[in-house]
């Protein structure tokens, strides 16, 4: 089975929330949150985790994960403002499908602040 890697930028909320799930899913989003954005790199997610999550909610996390190929491959990547800001929009109604396509647990990489 071949994977992905992706990482996802987190605020402390959410990482309860995903740790409360055994750190193997991305919690539901809520109503005024229609997409779920994993990135590509982990330079995009540490850049998001920092300057935004730890002004926004005290701390920030970057979190990483492996999907299924076949299952990220339904997706095109975007473009969301360089090439160094590349992230997945996936529907938040496919993020159970998401989640079961994960292949081992979510890991927290980096901790703002430091």
């Amino acid at each position: 089975m071949r994977t992905v890697t992706l990482w996802r930028p987190v605020g402390p909320a959410e990482l309860a929330l995903i740790e409360a799930s055994g750190m193997t899913a991305f919690p539901p989003r809520l109503p005024e949150q229609p997409i779920f954005y994993p990135v590509t790199t982990e330079e995009y997610a540490i850049k998001i985790a920092r300057d935004w999550n730890v002004p926004a909610h005290g701390s920030g996390f970057v979190t990483r994960f492996e999907v299924r190929d076949e299952f990220i491959a339904r997706y095109e990547v975007q473009d969301a403002g360089g090439r160094s800001h590349r992230e997945y929009w996936i529907p938040a109604e496919e993020l159970t499908a998401l989640n079961a396509a994960i292949v081992g647990p979510i890991e927290v990489v980096k901790t703002f602040p430091e």
